[in-house]
């Protein structure tokens, strides 16, 4: 059972700041600075957000449920936003079946998922795609870790892998369950 007075363990972290960020807190409103671009936001006025020799720390006014939430959530933001510029966030998709494939035309992201059509996914200005493994490796990155995460699963609902081949996108090191098929039936 958690105490009352527990502080949130998530928010009480401190964050760290890598050489070449640099953080500016204005009423809330944070703006970080880093090798990999700028990220801005503005956090609730009742938090305080304090920077001191290198490290980024979050304090919360009281105790009260909707504070200890704001805490976590708060600290957890920040610390994506600095781990952002500094390294950026990336995800793997892999493409499996026969003839489907994935290439760069220009900036742009050419799938070939088996329709009659290809598909081209135009990333956001701040998201880069690259191919690797001649097409069977689609890497997605951007300083922002939600839209990396968005594009991703995006990406993959184009075809999701099927449950009788695995055939489809899916994410890096995702394990899909192979059903088997009617042969696979014995009596």
């Amino acid at each position: 059972m958690h105490g009352v007075n527990e502080m949130s363990r998530i928010g009480k972290k401190i964050i760290s700041l890598p050489a070449g960020v640099t953080v500016d807190i204005r009423n809330n409103y944070v703006t970080v600075k880093g090798p990999k671009g700028t990220l801005s936001q503005q956090f609730d006025p009742e938090l305080g957000i304090g920077v001191e020799d290198g490290v980024l720390s979050v304090t919360r006014p009281t105790d009260q449920r909707h504070h200890r939430a704001l805490h976590g959530l708060t600290r957890a933001l920040l610390n994506n936003m600095v781990e952002g510029v500094s390294n950026g966030f990336v995800i793997r998709l892999e493409v499996r079946g026969t003839g489907y494939r994935a290439e760069m035309v220009g900036k742009n992201l050419k799938l070939s998922l088996g329709y009659a059509h290809d598909i081209e996914v135009e990333p956001p200005d701040i998201v880069s795609f690259q191919v690797e493994d001649r097409g069977a490796t689609i890497l997605i990155s951007s300083v922002y870790k939600q839209l990396v995460g968005q594009i991703a699963a995006d990406i993959r609902k184009l075809r999701p892998p099927e449950p009788y081949q695995g055939k489809g996108v899916r994410y890096a090191g995702e394990a899909v369950r192979i059903k088997a098929g009617k042969a696979g039936k014995t009596g």
